[in-house]
């Protein structure tokens, strides 16, 4: 890896800011001297870098400045082109070894890293642009948030990039536009989104957590009524279930790499299958987590049973006792199976299919949308 500096701050000074580069937003972002190029990268909701892309020419000497405003540790690997999901595939086989090595694999294919830093936190690397063009990616490899934290720095002579809809080396979920809105191209091509905060602090919300039963990959949801889950992107399923309060984070978000979340209420569901999901008669040999997208504030899960593209939100019931899991399967091929276990503390309730001998079996026709209602037993 080659040598870089990294100072860490307390906080961000503004910077001076070119006068022909300042966004609407009035937030200076993007900012270039005789010698150096500026970038100033926060952290949006739902495990986005807040400058998805940003162009620079070789050579050029860069500063990019990393302000952790989540509640959620990140760092930031810059990458060769191409390498970026081989570089997430070696962080994730740290296992054990990934706090104390930062989650940053030793391979000559990372070029450039920000350390883990920790919410309120802020660092700064400074590093010459490479010599040959190319698209170099950069992206988070904190436990998790690898396959949607990333973004693309372009280096060419140009300084052109592809459309922001065309750009297939960023995060699908920023290629509509919608958050670019009032940013421009300005001297080197940039490309700043303006984004709030989707959710206000009222259920549901999430946080990306160190939890106990559950891979280092958890996201944790809070939901009305005092119902909150735990889902494992890990794995791709839905751990467990509680009722009575949410979560206590004050270890964690304070940095402590070692530190989990402890769950505050009472656990009314864990589940004891493996992987729940079965597409025709074989057993599932691919499970591939794709990501989420927020749905009028609830989170839809995506991910793939062997190819087969899998879609699940999860809900309070109305009545608080339990959840719901909203499931669609649009292309199911065949037959689709769902497997629980009598040990799981919850009564299952499905909107189509038969239950036989704790597995319920869809058509492929059923599958394509149904819904199962977990309903908390009498005895716990």
């Amino acid at each position: 890896m080659r040598q870089i500096q990294v100072v860490m701050r307390t906080s961000v000074k503004r910077l001076g800011v070119a006068a022909w580069f300042t966004l609407a937003i009035g937030t200076s972002v993007f900012s270039q001297t005789d010698s150096t190029i500026t970038i100033k990268m926060g952290v949006l909701p739902g495990l986005q870098f807040s400058v998805v892309r940003f162009a620079v020419k070789p050579g050029d000497q860069v500063r990019l400045l990393l302000d952790n405003t989540d509640d959620m540790s990140h760092n930031l690997l810059i990458a060769k082109p191409g390498t970026r999901e081989k570089v997430v595939a070696l962080a994730n086989k740290l296992g054990k070894a990934g706090p104390d090595a930062g989650f940053i694999p030793e391979t000559p294919d990372v070029l450039w890293a920000i350390p883990v830093t920790a919410p309120e936190e802020s660092r700064t690397l400074v590093f010459k642009a490479p010599n040959e063009e190319g698209v170099y990616p950069y992206v988070c490899t904190y436990p998790g948030h690898g396959t949607m934290m990333f973004g693309a720095m372009y280096v060419s002579v140009s300084g052109e990039m592809p459309q922001l809809a065309k750009d297939l080396n960023i995060p699908e979920s920023r290629r509509n536009g919608k958050a670019d809105e009032g940013a421009g191209h300005f001297g080197h091509a940039y490309e700043e989104p303006v984004m709030l905060h989707p959710y206000t602090p009222v259920p549901p919300y999430h946080y990306r957590v160190f939890i106990a039963g559950a891979s280092p990959a958890a996201i944790a949801v809070a939901l009305p009524h005092n119902v909150s889950y735990c889902w494992d992107a890990g794995t791709s399923t839905l751990r467990f279930a509680w009722m009575g309060g949410f979560l206590d984070n004050a270890d964690l978000w304070k940095g402590k790499g070692d530190a989990e979340s402890k769950i505050v209420g009472e656990v009314f569901f864990r589940s004891k299958i493996d992987f729940p999901i079965q597409i025709g008669n074989k057993a599932p040999v691919r499970i591939t987590y794709k990501g989420y997208r927020m749905k009028d504030r609830y989170l839809e899960f995506h991910y793939q049973v062997d190819g087969t593209d899998v879609y699940e939100l999860i809900r309070e019931t109305t009545d608080g006792k339990g959840i719901e899991r909203d499931f669609r399967i649009p292309d199911a091929p065949t037959r689709v199976a769902f497997r629980s276990s009598p040990d799981e503390g919850v009564m299952y309730i499905a909107s189509k299919g038969v239950w036989k001998h704790h597995v319920l079996q869809l058509t492929a026709n059923e599958a394509r949308a149904f819904t199962l209602t977990l309903t908390k037993t009498e005895k716990q």
